[in-house]
C-alpha cells in the first residue's frame, strides 16, 4: 500500500516538477509511509527524490518507535550531537524544487532555507492533497468504520442514555470522549458541548455551565480510529438534544435546519463543483430568514485528518470525484439564545452520496 502511494506521489511530483518532498510533522507522513511522527523539537522527516529511495530521518531515542517498511523507505537515524538538518541537505542534493510538509515547524524551515539559498520552495499540499483527499475503497470504509463507531456514541447521546440535566458541559464532553475510545478509537480529537446560549459558538469550549432543563445541548464530537495498517482515519458527528418540549421558534428553525442539511447530502453528487452543494442548503437558510445566523462553510474534507480537502465552500469550483470524503453540516445560531447544526460524513460515490452517518437526524426531545 505504502510503496504504491509512493508510486502516485512521484508521478504527482513529475508532473509538476517538484524534485523533493519533505514531510515532518502532521498527517501526510503516515499516510504515506506508516509512521506518526510527535510533534518535539528533534527533527523528523520523510525526504522524498523524485527518483531514489525515500529516507526517513528520525532521532534515535523515537527510532524504535518506527516500523520498519523495506521498499518503501530506509532510515537514517542521527544522534544527539549530530545536525539533522546538515543530514536533510545531504540527502535533499542538488534538488532546485522542494515541496515541504505544511506543518513543518517553520524553524526547520528557516534552517534548510540557509543551506538551500537557491532553491524554490513549495507547500506539500499541492502534491499530496490530490492523492490524499481522493480515497480508495480500503479507506471508504475505514472512515465508515470510524462512523460508526461515533453514531453508537450519538445513539446514546440521543436515547438519554448520556444524562445531561445537572451536569457540566465539560463532564459531558469527557463522557463523549471516553465512549468513543471504549467503540474504538485511538484518540479523541474534540467533543464540543455546547448548552443554550452557548450552543451559539460554533466552536465553543465546554465548561463549568451546568446543563438545565428547557435548553438545547449541540454536541459536536469525532476521533481517530486505525485501520489494518495503523493509520488514523477520522470521524466528525453533531447531533442536537433539546431537554423537554422545545419552543416553537426553535423546532422550527430545525425544521429548516434538517431539510437544507437533507438537500445538500443530496446534492453533494459526482462532477458538481463543492460551492454548487453549499449553495443549495444555504439558499433554504436564507429563505426561511436565517442566512445571515449560517456563518461558516458546509463543510470540511475528511481522512487522516479531520479537516482537509475538498472544503464545501462558496469559491471552491472543484468538482467531486468519486472518492470524495467530506462534512454536511449546516447551522443556524442566535447568538445569546441557540444555536442548532446537523452533521454527516458524506462520500461522494459514482451511485450517488454514501451517508456513512446514520444516526436519526431529527431533533431529539428527552425529559428534563
Amino acid at each position: 500500500m505504502f510503496a504504491e502511494r509512493l508510486s502516485l506521489l512521484r508521478a504527482q511530483m513529475a508532473a509538476q516538477q517538484v524534485d523533493a518532498l519533505l514531510l515532518s510533522v502532521g498527517a501526510d507522513l503516515p499516510y504515506f509511509c506508516g509512521y506518526e511522527a510527535m510533534a518535539l523539537p528533534r527533527l523528523t522527516m520523510l525526504v522524498v527524490p523524485r527518483d531514489g529511495d525515500a529516507r526517513l530521518i528520525v532521532p534515535r531515542l523515537e527510532a524504535p518507535r518506527v516500523v520498519e517498511r523495506p521498499g518503501v523507505f530506509k532510515m537514517a537515524v542521527w544522534d544527539e550531537t549530530d545536525d539533522p538538518i546538515a543530514l536533510a541537505r545531504s540527502l535533499i542534493g542538488s534538488a532546485s524544487v522542494v515541496a515541504v510538509g505544511d506543518r513543518m515547524w517553520a524553524g526547520f524551515l528557516v534552517d534548510l532555507a540557509r543551506l538551500l539559498p537557491r532553491a524554490e520552495f513549495r507547500r506539500a499540499s499541492e502534491v499530496t492533497s490530490p492523492l490524499r483527499s481522493v480515497k480508495d475503497a480500503a479507506e471508504v470504509e475505514s472512515l465508515r468504520a470510524a462512523a460508526a463507531a461515533a453514531d453508537r456514541v450519538a445513539v446514546a447521546l440521543r436515547s438519554g442514555d448520556i444524562e445531561l440535566a445537572g451536569r457540566t458541559e465539560a463532564d459531558v464532553s469527557a463522557e463523549l470522549g471516553r465512549r468513543l475510545l471504549a467503540e474504538g478509537h485511538q484518540r479523541v480529537n474534540f467533543a464540543i458541548v455546547a448548552a443554550g446560549e452557548n450552543a451559539a459558538s460554533p466552536h465553543h469550549e465546554p465548561g463549568e455551565r451546568v446543563i438545565g432543563p428547557g435548553e438545547v445541548v449541540l454536541c459536536d464530537f469525532g476521533g481517530t480510529m486505525a485501520d489494518a495498517n495503523g493509520v488514523g482515519y477520522c470521524s466528525d458527528i453533531t447531533r442536537c438534544v433539546h431537554l423537554g418540549d422545545p419552543p416553537p421558534d426553535l423546532a422550527d428553525a430545525y425544521d429548516v435546519l434538517f431539510e437544507a442539511q437533507a438537500a445538500q447530502v443530496a446534492a453533494a453528487v459526482v462532477g458538481r463543483p463543492c460551492q454548487e452543494v453549499d449553495r443549495v442548503g444555504r439558499a433554504m437558510i436564507a429563505e426561511a430568514g436565517f442566512g445571515h445566523r449560517f456563518i461558516h462553510r458546509t463543510g470540511h474534507g475528511i481522512g487522516t485528518e479531520a479537516h482537509e480537502d475538498p472544503y464545501i465552500v462558496e469559491g471552491n469550483r472543484t468538482e467531486l470525484r468519486a472518492g470524495h470524503a467530506f462534512s454536511i453540516e449546516p447551522g443556524i445560531y442566535l447568538p445569546g439564545r441557540w444555536g442548532l447544526r446537523l452533521e454527516d460524513i458524506v462520500v461522494a460515490a459514482a451511485d450517488g452520496p454514501d451517508n456513512l452517518s446514520t444516526t436519526d437526524h431529527r431533533l431529539a426531545v428527552i425529559d428534563a
